[in-house]
């Protein structure tokens, strides 16, 4: 990794880490949580990490070095995905990490929701030179209404739909994910749009529908917030079925697979 030693590492706040994640990514995966996001998702399962303020610092040499520890379980396939909160918002440790683990023979994976896109300068310069070291994009888009996704998630689409197109234009492989949240964003007439922009896309590899939960409620009562979703229930296994057959998911064949 000699492309980064000579110079002092960058520090990185970590939410936390799941060693073996089977779900966020090809393989087995080593997933960094990074600290801090500008969504406020009504639906998120750690509202513990949007505050940029806390998590534990870390270097990208020691992170790496950390998760290094796990590579005799990843297989072919396995590898690094850095989630957040929103680790678009750390862009300095994601290149360093991602420079270090491409040194290392490492499969490297984003998993973004894409909100601090924009095509300005620095930030635009910065997310070419982490694509050149990044091997897949998991994007999450919430919902094709710019309104509607406002008020699911405190912010507009539009420049998520742009990093989603732009992706498209260098052909970096995405996995498009969609969570299903019942009065929210399932509605026929949005997953239509959905489907329609997903298909104009020439770079997408697998296109998840995750099925909205409530396995983090607790999180926003242990930490004061009223939780927005109170009363709606996760969306029923057959709707979900159909949602999938609406979309045209089994289309896409996947990445890395057999």
């Amino acid at each position: 990794m000699n492309g980064c030693s000579s110079k002092k590492s960058v520090m990185g706040f970590i939410h936390s880490v799941e060693t073996f994640g089977s779900v966020d990514g090809p393989g087995i995966r080593y997933v960094i949580f990074l600290q801090g996001c500008r969504l406020r998702c009504q639906y998120c399962h750690n509202p513990d990490s949007w505050s940029r303020r806390g998590g534990e610092p870390v270097s990208a040499e020691d992170m790496l070095l950390q998760a290094l520890k796990y590579r005799t379980y990843w297989g072919k396939k396995g590898g690094i995905t850095v989630s957040g909160g929103e680790p678009l918002l750390q862009m300095d440790f994601l290149i360093e990490l991602f420079t270090r683990a491409k040194e290392a023979g490492v499969h490297t994976c984003l998993d973004t929701a894409g909100q601090p896109f924009c095509r300005q300068e620095p930030f635009f310069g910065k997310l070419r030179r982490l694509m050149q070291v990044t091997d897949l994009v998991l994007l999450d888009v919430k919902h094709m209404d710019s309104e509607q996704h406002r008020r699911l998630t405190g912010h507009g689409n539009e420049n998520i739909l742009d990093m989603a197109r732009y992706l498209s234009q260098i052909q970096k492989p995405v996995w498009i994910r969609h969570v299903l949240v019942p009065e929210r964003n399932d509605e026929d007439e949005y997953l239509r749009q959905l489907e329609e922009f997903v298909r104009s896309l020439k770079n997408v590899r697998r296109f998840e529908v995750l099925p909205y939960h409530t396995l983090g409620q607790y999180k926003w009562e242990k930490l004061r917030i009223p939780y927005p979703l109170r009363g709606i229930d996760p969306p029923a296994r057959e709707r979900v079925a159909y949602v999938n057959e609406l979309l045209h998911t089994g289309d896409y064949r996947g990445y890395l697979e057999d």
